[in-house]
């Protein structure tokens, strides 16, 4: 198992209270409590990597996130200095993963919400089959049809509406390391291939086919054919560093070679917590929950390369990447953590 990865399921939110009595403890991670998760105790690290200015974002912000609905409970509390900090979350736009077994009403909500404002959705599509080879996000849809349903259902929900989707984080570099086993591949590699083509019938849907992180797959040549085979060729291009840490200038150099074997595609770089650049160090798990990480450039397409479509929050700044250092199930909205994300970031 590639100790890069990051796993993410549809967000839960558990709020302040029912996370301290909650928290579970780590299983098979690196040592660290609660403390050490919310990286508290660590001193503030200056952000690395590009930046942007908020307003210049093109995309909706939910206005029921559950970071919207912490700063809220924050409010009610009369902790005006949380809240304040949790504004760099939740006043900025960030992908919704709608739920896999239904996802046309949290899709339509989300639509109908972004139409009212002349603004883009970003979706994540996550519903593959033998999804996660079985870790911390395992499930997905049970077979091949019902993961073609699946996709109906989400393109017609997303109708005429603005929208990019993030197609499945994960499912082609898990063929490329070998964590997804061979018999699944070939039905694999059909499915997102017609999954591009069926979200692509939308009038104004762009789709990113999910790539890695450079600290996962490091050569991109070996992502070539696969991406290929997945229907990149219909598709408006790629995405990088979805839930992981890398920083924007190691992703964008990755991805410009990248871009070039592809003959010339465009990519997104998933900038939600890559301020402060990954954990030092090359220990199992450095993508779970690392101490002292900070939120990175808020979304924006004046990325100033032509090749760097956007940088999104694919990820959702706060939501847990799974029960290691002390944190809850991957999703899960976590409060602490998020300050902590907030608090490092440079704006």
């Amino acid at each position: 198992m590639s100790g890069h990865r990051s796993f993410r399921v549809r967000t839960r939110l558990v709020l302040t209270a029912a996370l301290s009595a909650g928290a579970l403890a780590a299983t098979g991670c690196l040592p660290g409590g609660a403390g050490a998760a919310g990286g508290e105790e660590r001193p503030a690290q200056e952000p690395v990597g590009r930046s942007a200015p908020a307003n210049s974002s093109p995309f909706w912000v939910d206005p029921d996130s559950a970071a919207a609905r912490q700063v809220k409970e924050y409010k009610a509390q009369g902790r005006d200095q949380e809240a304040t900090l949790l504004r760099r979350i939740s006043e900025r736009p960030a992908a919704l993963w709608p739920a896999w077994d239904n996802p046309v009403a949290d899709i339509r909500r989300a639509v109908r919400g972004a139409t009212a404002e002349g603004r883009t959705t970003v979706l994540v599509a996550y519903d593959i089959p033998h999804r996660d080879c079985g870790m911390y996000s395992k499930g997905g849809a049970a077979n091949a049809e019902a993961y073609r349903e699946y996709i109906d259902s989400f393109a017609r929900a997303v109708g005429d509406a603005r929208a990019v989707v993030v197609l499945e984080p994960d499912a082609v570099p898990h063929m490329v390391d070998g964590c997804t086993p061979a018999q699944y591949h070939e039905e694999r590699y059909g499915l997102l291939a017609e999954a591009v083509d069926r979200l692509k019938r939308q009038p104004r849907t762009k789709v990113y086919l999910d790539a890695g992180n450079p600290a996962w797959i490091k050569d991109p040549g070996k992502l070539v054919e696969p991406l290929r085979r997945a229907g990149i060729a219909k598709a408006d291009g790629f995405s990088l560093n979805v839930s992981n840490f890398q920083t924007t200038p190691s992703v964008t150099a990755f991805g410009t070679e990248l871009s070039a074997l592809l003959g010339g595609s465009r990519f997104v770089v998933d900038t939600s917590r890559n301020g402060a650049g990954p954990l030092p160090g090359d220990g199992e798990e450095a993508w779970c929950n690392p101490p002292g990480r900070a939120l990175g450039t808020p979304p924006t397409e004046n990325t100033g390369d032509a090749r760097v479509a956007a940088y999104l929050w694919i990820k959702r700044p706060g939501e847990s990447d799974g029960t290691c250092r002390g944190g809850p199930a991957a999703g899960t909205w976590w409060p602490e953590y998020a300050l902590g994300l907030a608090r490092r970031a440079k704006a």
